[in-house]
């Protein structure tokens, strides 16, 4: 058995204005850290409306696609931009995460990394934000809930900023369980510890500036891995950010690589424990070039390491 990868170059034709740090080079240097490992490659497809209205309306959807410029860029919020070729590749990001879940339920891969762009995990229900304009994980959540049959997903959310619209998108689903580790205070400036949701599925877990990996790991021992376990999910989806790094630009946890690949291995093992090791990551975050494309390299190994 493999893991899977799923990527595609129209995620490469989502332009950002110069400077801005959700730009191209972030696929660029991910894939090139990726080049000779033993992957099952495949091309992401593009995802369906059906698909993206598991979560977003249609008006959403097209207003998204209305706003791509025929040339130039042309800005959706104050941080999220779309240039022609935007479209295609958002569609990429939802399609590559909808693919390797089903690739993982159906046994032809043991687990998957989707290693597209632009990321989800701040789109909310009608709202482009924060670099995003669909919630990927969340739609990948709903199809395998919806179309798949299973019961009970579980979304673990470690990216340094809050993933707001996950939580938004799947908050009022019970069979959806939403954790998430964040920097606080930070960016979009949400994910309080009091929120639980009316199924008490959400648990935000906020993490103080220059939070060390020590402390990173015990709150995920104590925390995390405990409340994904008694939850039992059929699979776990990874919204793989790793702008937690002490490296990056745009936050102050100091996590090392290493502890990345920690984190790796602990959800590898509870996935193997609960849910026979389905698992699908997916890229979020991650803004210091070396530093993105060291931890997607060890985070990637662990995922080969755990279907070895």
């Amino acid at each position: 058995m493999t893991t899977a990868l799923y990527t595609h170059p129209d995620c490469l034709s989502h332009v950002t204005p110069e400077g801005h740090p959700e730009q191209v080079a972030r696929l660029r240097h991910v894939l090139a850290a990726l080049e000779g490992k033993a992957l099952d490659r495949h091309e992401a497809p593009l995802a369906e409306e059906a698909d993206l209205r598991l979560c977003h309306p249609q008006r959403y959807i097209d207003h998204v696609r209305s706003s791509e410029p025929a040339e130039g860029i042309t800005q959706m919020d104050p941080d999220t931009w779309m240039s022609p070729g935007s479209m295609r590749a958002a569609l990429r990001a939802a399609g590559g995460a909808i693919a390797a879940v089903d690739a993982v339920l159906d046994g032809r891969a043991d687990n998957a990394f989707v290693a597209t762009r632009p990321p989800g995990h701040h789109a909310e229900t009608e709202s482009p934000m924060g670099f995003c304009l669909f919630g990927n994980v969340a739609i990948a959540a709903k199809h395998a809930l919806e179309r798949r049959g299973l019961k009970r997903v579980a979304i673990f959310d470690p990216d340094v900023h809050h993933g707001n619209g996950t939580q938004d998108l799947v908050q009022s689903d019970g069979r959806i369980l939403f954790i998430s580790t964040h920097q606080q205070p930070l960016y979009p400036g949400t994910g309080n510890r009091d929120e639980y949701g009316p199924h008490d599925t959400i648990r935000n877990i906020p993490l103080p500036p220059e939070t060390d990996g020590e402390t990173f790991r015990m709150i995920v021992t104590q925390q995390v891995l405990p409340k994904i376990e008694s939850f039992a999910p059929e699979l776990i989806l990874l919204s793989s950010g790793f702008d937690a790094h002490k490296d990056d630009p745009l936050a102050s946890v100091n996590l090392e690589t290493q502890d990345f690949a920690w984190l790796t291995g602990q959800m590898t093992a509870l996935a193997a424990k609960v849910c026979g090791g389905r698992l699908v990551s997916c890229l979020e975050g991650g803004y210091n070039l070396e530093a993105l494309a060291e931890a997607a390299a060890v985070h990637v190994d662990g995922l080969i390491a755990a279907g070895a």
